[in-house]
């Protein structure tokens, strides 16, 4: 188990201008805004748009034991009351031994918006704090800025397609079953789901998210047993408190080669 404190170990991490500040020759990733579309309800749908140089990556929500997690801040937009983001389906990459998720070439995160003042014209406004990885790995500081109209009302094309491309939900999926057996360990928790469902193509990555803050998620071993999808993981508080699982927050994502599945909440075995 690798503890989240010594992944930094596993870099070489080089400093990094924001993306105003450098030259062409260095950008490992581009960024911008697409604006979207006002729905029915008055939100409003966006997305970032990564555009990552040949042999260059980024990280996932949940980035592995080697990855560095996407930090998301909004707080200089106005009208904006929440923003959601949905993580169309990412890739595993497994590299000396220690595997990440991530995304390749050119990703997409569709943004829902929802608006203090529905009607009325948002100025988005986002700070992104993103690893990106070839031969060394790096932090980008990324800042964009767009003015998002109520009267678009036609989807986007490049962002449907990146809605589509998410995760079943568990329904979707076909998964009849969730559940999640603890035991303790001595830095944590060892959390074993068992998920009943149709396969998901090739061999299934399944990745455990605890849904709580500072609570830190180990890889996960997996075997499939017929309609039984087995994975053994580690939770371990970042801050050396007593853990106090809440499986309602339980998110399990399983990475297969046809498809990928996202699970909300088990239950006790």
């Amino acid at each position: 188990m690798i503890h989240p404190a010594s992944t930094a170990i596993a870099f070489i991490i080089a400093a990094a201008l924001p993306v105003s500040a450098q030259s062409p020759v260095q950008k490992p990733v581009l960024a911008e805004i697409l604006t979207g579309w006002q729905q029915a309800d008055g939100t409003l749908i966006a997305a970032l748009k990564l555009t990552l140089a040949p042999g260059w990556k980024t990280y996932w929500r949940s980035p592995g034991d080697a990855g560095i997690p996407p930090q998301f801040d909004w707080s200089g937009s106005t009208n904006i009351k929440d923003v959601s983001v949905t993580w169309p389906a990412p890739q595993v990459y497994d590299q000396n031994g220690m595997r990440s998720i991530v995304y390749s070439d050119v990703v997409i995160l569709p943004l829902t918006i929802t608006p203090q003042t529905v009607g009325t014209a948002v100025s988005l406004s986002a700070e992104l704090d993103i690893g990106v990885c070839r031969d060394i790995c790096m932090p980008e500081l990324l800042r964009l800025n767009a003015t998002l109209h109520s009267d678009d009302t036609a989807p986007t094309p490049a962002i449907a397609a990146a809605l589509a491309s998410r995760p079943y939900s568990a329904a979707e999926a076909g998964v009849t079953s969730a559940i999640c057996v603890t035991q303790p360990t001595e830095k944590g928790v060892q959390l074993e789901t068992r998920l009943t469902m149709p396969p998901s193509g090739g061999e299934e990555v399944v990745v455990i998210e605890a849904g709580q803050p500072n609570i830190w998620s180990s890889e996960t071993t997996t075997t499939r047993t017929g309609k039984e999808l087995v994975a053994v993981g580690d939770l371990v508080s970042m801050d050396g408190s007593a853990l106090a699982i809440d499986r309602s927050a339980i998110r399990i994502t399983v990475l297969g080669k046809n498809h990928a599945v996202d699970v909300i909440g088990c239950t006790a075995g």
